[in-house]
């Protein structure tokens, strides 16, 4: 496969034991279909609970033709707006492939961090009510969906313990008597 930018070869690497391919000259990645939320997942698994699928809302959709081909399909790339971050990444409506330019992993981890402080504190029951429902339903396997549901009680666990201590502790002493 070539780069879809500069046009040179792409090489292999493993980014969280997880094999893909990047350009040596851009340093631009290519993400075959789920290795970017997988490669998420393992870089940093207290954001495994938040799926962001860049083809579920098509009323959110940002979409525009790009210029650059798809290295796999050799069709043309989408440039996409990933979630509600400023990071426009280029995907692939066939192969479900995405490239991202140098930095852009960077930047959509980050974009997920504050997210995820922000989900949780503002929209925990709601999130925790989706997480259950995807245990059932989800887009992903079974024992992805409930762990992602067990990520989230942990987190909220960690929440009680710092915005509510006596609570919390007095739930730990009531529990483990």
């Amino acid at each position: 496969m070539d780069c879809p930018k500069c046009k040179k070869t792409l090489e292999k690497a493993i980014l969280s034991n997880i094999e893909v391919d990047y350009c040596p000259k851009c340093f631009g990645t290519w993400f075959n279909d789920d290795e970017l939320r997988q490669i998420k997942d393992k870089k940093d698994p207290k954001l495994n609970w938040l799926d962001v699928d860049l083809w579920r809302d098509i009323k959110k959709f940002d979409i525009s033709r790009g210029y650059i081909l798809c290295p796999q399909c050799r069709m043309p790339l989408y440039e996409v707006q990933y979630d509600n971050s400023k990071v426009r990444v280029d995907l692939c409506n066939l192969c479900k492939g995405i490239w991202l330019d140098r930095g852009e992993f960077k930047k959509i981890i980050k974009y997920l961090k504050a997210k995820s402080d922000y989900e949780i504190l503002y929209n925990f029951s709601k999130n925790l009510a989706t997480e259950f429902g995807e245990i059932f339903f989800g887009p992903e396997k079974l024992r992805s969906e409930v762990l992602d549901f067990l990520t989230l009680l942990e987190m909220l666990r960690y929440k009680l313990y710092t915005q509510h201590p006596y609570i919390a502790e007095t739930i730990r002493s009531a529990v483990f008597k």
